[in-house]
């Protein structure tokens, strides 16, 4: 077998794949579900049902709030009861559409039959637009509007898809449970996205401790040309998209430029399979595969949820909150949020909820610094984390800048590796946010500042066209 990974740093976690052979279950449908209007990366949804409205499964009840958002669709069928605000996964306020749930009644334009289709219809914008249409963001976590990212700028040349079913996050089963089920689905998404980029070569890559992935998706892909299967050797965080790029093909990510530089596009394995269901079957996203696993929990499982479901029902049909829990999170346990309670509802890019024990939920005592540079050797962006964190810590922004705290990814490689349990990466997320900051008024700036002279020089040529 043939494995390659990235180049730079990079740490080797437990796996703790708890749920690695838990099937599929379809989760309960809740009595009442709230559908959070703020489910992808950039402006917020805009509700655009009221009290009283009723619903079907798949029928629309947000609408993109900007140009970084994505269409919200109902996950049931019933009565919208109000739209108020719930807590995200952080405990922040976003707005929801709560919804009584009477039935399972579907719109009638989604395919429900199970045939796989493999023919594709569409041509490259009428895919674009359909994945719009049906609220497809990025699985992955990331939650970018897919459209947006099937739409890059005209300078950049695609060459390549790069599907990531790397899945490195310590305990999380869900992509892994999802080929399992849904190879050759998986398979046409990605014939699809191929299509949409008008390219030939689709590269899938997967990580070593999937075998039984790696062998289904290796015979299935033999029936689709230029779509290959890559084992990679397991490394955190290679389901990075620098990362997967360099492993998979090489070439690096300039610093602080657009991973589609390089002629790859990265999709998430989830997002492959959603995109599917989107233009073969007209069916928008409202449901996913999560993992609901932890040490001390009864059931580590892999649901297949509805959208708007309680995190709490999902946690219970793991077999409950386990006495001993110290932190509930949402994601993984290196770059997932602790959550402040479970109070909160399943969104889109929610892939997983991990319990952890008090024990190893506590953080240990950090010491000073001991110049050991293990966690530079961590870096897979190739920076200097205790520097970055001492310039963010001392708020020395200017200098944090010049040593390039925009290019981190905040993957927590540093903190794991830090022999002085130091919180690098909380420090360096402070001061990434305010740089970023900066360097957006800068931009604007700069933007006003060039739009003012060109006015003024069309303004001068003016009298000269009278």
């Amino acid at each position: 077998m043939n494995m390659k990974t990235f180049k730079l740093g990079g740490v080797h976690p437990a796996a703790n794949k708890l749920s690695d052979k838990a099937p599929v279950v379809v989760a309960a449908i809740p009595a009442e579900v709230a559908i959070p209007m703020a489910q992808n990366l950039g402006a917020p949804s805009k509700a655009v049902v009221q009290k009283g409205d009723k619903v079907k499964v798949g029928t629309v009840i947000g609408e993109p709030g900007g140009f970084l958002s994505s269409y919200v669709h109902s996950s049931v069928s019933g009565t919208v009861t109000k739209v108020d605000v719930v807590p995200d996964a952080t405990g922040k306020k976003v707005p929801a559409v709560f919804i009584k749930v009477e039935g399972d009644e579907w719109e009638e334009s989604i395919d429900r039959t199970p045939e796989l289709k493999k023919d594709i219809a569409l041509d490259k914008q009428q895919i674009i637009d359909k994945v719009k249409e049906m609220g497809i963001v990025g699985m992955g976590g990331a939650t970018f509007p897919t459209q947006v990212k099937l739409t890059p700028p005209p300078a950049f040349k695609p060459e390549v898809v790069i599907i990531n079913a790397v899945e490195c996050e310590p305990y999380l089963t869900s992509d892994h449970s999802l080929m399992l089920a849904h190879a050759e689905e998986i398979l046409v998404g990605v014939e699809i996205l191929k299509k949409a980029m008008g390219v030939q070569k689709a590269i899938i890559g997967i990580e070593a401790n999937k075998p039984d992935a790696i062998a289904l998706m290796e015979e299935k892909a033999k029936a689709y040309p230029g779509t290959t299967v890559q084992p990679l050797k397991l490394k955190y965080p290679q389901g990075g998209e620098k990362q997967l790029i360099n492993a998979c093909i090489g070439k690096e990510v300039p610093s602080g430029g657009l991973p589609i530089a390089t002629g790859a596009l990265v999709q998430n394995v989830g997002t492959a399979f959603a995109v599917y269901e989107a233009v073969q079957k007209n069916k928008p996203l409202f449901e996913r595969i999560v993992t609901v696993t932890g040490k001390s929990l009864a059931k580590p499982s892999n649901f297949l949820a509805r959208v708007g479901t309680p995190l709490a029902d999902l946690i219970e049909a793991a077999g409950g909150l386990p006495k001993d829990t110290g932190k509930v999170i949402s994601g993984g346990p290196m770059m997932g949020k602790a959550m402040p309670a479970v109070e909160s509802y399943m969104v889109k890019g929610c892939s997983g909820i991990l319990i952890m024990p008090n024990e190893e939920a506590r953080r240990k005592e950090a010491s000073p610094c001991i110049r050991c540079a293990k966690c530079v050797n961590a870096c897979p962006m190739g920076l200097s984390p205790y520097i970055l964190a001492k310039y963010s810590q001392k708020n020395i922004l200017d200098k944090a800048e010049e040593e390039r705290v925009y290019d981190c990814i905040e993957c927590g490689s540093c903190s794991f590796s830090c022999p002085a349990n130091r919180p690098l990466l909380d420090w360096i997320r402070q001061g990434k946010g305010k740089v970023m900051g900066i360097l957006r008024a800068r931009a604007a700036e700069a933007k006003a500042k060039a739009d003012a002279a060109k006015a003024a020089a069309e303004a001068k040529q003016e009298p000269a066209k009278a």
